[in-house]
C-alpha cells in the first residue's frame, strides 16, 4: 500500500467509511450474563478465546483467522443462548468457518485432523452440524468488519498523515511496526470487559496508545481518527482506559530479571549449489495440556533440535499458490503476512527483535538459531 497522495487518502477513507456500515450491521452491545450452569460466564469465554489463539499458533494460520474466529464466536453468543458444555464445539466450528472463509486452500486444517490434534472433544460430524447451526443463526453472513481490520486502516491514515510517527523506531518498518500492535490488539480481543466496545473502538484505542508513546502531537490525530470513524470521545478515553491496564497486566506477568543464555544445538548443515537449506525438525514435543486436559498448552521453547537437508533442484521445488507469493522468510508470521500490505517484500529485519521479545518462535516457526534459556541471576 503506497501513502503519498490525495488518492490513497480518498481510499484509506473509503476503507474506513465501509468497514464501519459494515460493523453497524453486524455489532451487538453485548450484555454481561450472571454466570450460571445455563450460560456461557465471560471467565470461560475469555478462556476459550485463549485456546483458539493457541490453536492459531498451533496450526501456523494467519492473525486473521483468529480475529474472525473470536468475531464469529461473539455474534453467535449474542445471538442465542448457549450451555457452556457445548462452548468447545462452537468454538472449533467458528475457527473452523473462519480458517476456510480467509486461509488459501492448501492451509486450511483438515477437519479430522483438527478434531484430532485440538483436543476439542467434537466428532467431525458433531463439528459440521454444529457450522451449519452457525451459519443459519448468522445467516449464512460470515464477512464482518473484525478489529483488526480497523487496526490496519487506523495505522494505514496514522503513517501516512504523520511519517514521524516511526522516526523514535528506526529499525522497524510499518509492517512490524504493525505486526507488534497485532499481537496486543489480540491479546486485548481475550479480554470480555473489552467486549462493550466496538472492534473499532478498541483498535483506535490500540492505535492512540502506541502514538502517545512515540509523538508529541498524538492528541490532534487521535481526534482526527475520531472524527473519522464518528465516533464518541468518551468511549474512547474509557476504551482507552480499560486497554492499558489489560496490556500492563501483561508486561507484569512477564519474568523479571532474566538473563538469557546462549547455548547451540547440534545440527547438521548441508550446502547446495544454489545455497538454498531446508530445515527439518528431527524431533518435536507434543503439547502440554491444561489441568482439565481438554486444551492443548503452547509448546515450550527450546525442546526442539532441527537439522538441514539438501533442497532438490529448482524444477522439483514446490510451487506456492498463486495467493501466497511471498518469499518463505523466517520471520514473524504477522510481519510475513503484512509485509505485503506496504510493499515490504524485500525487507530482512526480523521482527521478533521488537521490545527484545523473540516473536518468531512464539508463532511457532522453527528458527536456525539456537533457543535462548532463561537463568535465574541473583
Amino acid at each position: 500500500m503506497k501513502f503519498p497522495g490525495p488518492l490513497e487518502n480518498q481510499r484509506l477513507s473509503f476503507l474506513l467509511e465501509r468497514a464501519i456500515s459494515r460493523e453497524a450491521q453486524m455489532w451487538k452491545v453485548n450484555v454481561p450474563k450472571m454466570p450460571t450452569n445455563q450460560n456461557v460466564s465471560p471467565s470461560q469465554r475469555d478462556e476459550v478465546i485463549q485456546w483458539l489463539a493457541k490453536l492459531k499458533y498451533q496450526f501456523n494460520l494467519y492473525p486473521e483467522t483468529f480475529a474472525l474466529a473470536s468475531s464469529l464466536l461473539d455474534r453467535f453468543l449474542a445471538t442465542v443462548k448457549a450451555h457452556p458444555k457445548y462452548l468447545n464445539c462452537i468454538a472449533i466450528s467458528c475457527f473452523f468457518l473462519a480458517a476456510k472463509t480467509v486461509e488459501e486452500d492448501e492451509k486450511i486444517p483438515v477437519l479430522k485432523v483438527l478434531a484430532r490434534d485440538s483436543f476439542c472433544g467434537c466428532s467431525t460430524s458433531e463439528i459440521l452440524r454444529m457450522e451449519r447451526i452457525i451459519l443459519d443463526k448468522l445467516n449464512w453472513d460470515l464477512h464482518t468488519a473484525t478489529p483488526l481490520d480497523f487496526l490496519h486502516i487506523f495505522h494505514a491514515i496514522a503513517v501516512s498523515t504523520r511519517p514521524q510517527l516511526l522516526f523514535s523506531l528506526p529499525k522497524l518498518s510499518p509492517s512490524q511496526h504493525l505486526a507488534f500492535l497485532t499481537k496486543q490488539l489480540l491479546h486485548c480481543m481475550a479480554c470480555s470487559q473489552l467486549l462493550q466496545f466496538k472492534g473499532s473502538m478498541l483498535a483506535l484505542a490500540m492505535v492512540s496508545l502506541e502514538m502517545e508513546k512515540l509523538i508529541p502531537d498524538w492528541l490532534p490525530l487521535t481526534i482526527e481518527l475520531l472524527q473519522k470513524a464518528q465516533m464518541d470521545s468518551s468511549q474512547l478515553i474509557h476504551c482507552r482506559e480499560l486497554a492499558a491496564h489489560h496490556l500492563s497486566a501483561l508486561q507484569s506477568s512477564l519474568p523479571l530479571n532474566s538473563v538469557y543464555v546462549y547455548r547451540p544445538l547440534k545440527h547438521t548443515l548441508v550446502t547446495c549449489d544454489r545455497g538454498a537449506f531446508e530445515l527439518h525438525p528431527s524431533s518435536v514435543t507434543g503439547p502440554d495440556f491444561s489441568k482439565d486436559n481438554s486444551k492443548p498448552e503452547v509448546p515450550v521453547r527450546g525442546t526442539t533440535t532441527a537439522f538441514y537437508h539438501h533442497l532438490p533442484a529448482a524444477g522439483g521445488c514446490k510451487h506456492t499458490s498463486a495467493k501466497r507469493k511471498v518469499e518463505e522468510m523466517e520471520v514473524d508470521d504477522f510481519y510475513d503476512g503484512i509485509k505485503r500490505l506496504y510493499n515490504e517484500d524485500n525487507a530482512s529485519e526480523n521482527v521478533g527483535s521488537v521490545c527484545g521479545t523473540d516473536l518468531s518462535r512464539q508463532e511457532g516457526h522453527v528458527s536456525p538459531c539456537p533457543p535462548l534459556q532463561p537463568v535465574s541471576v541473583m
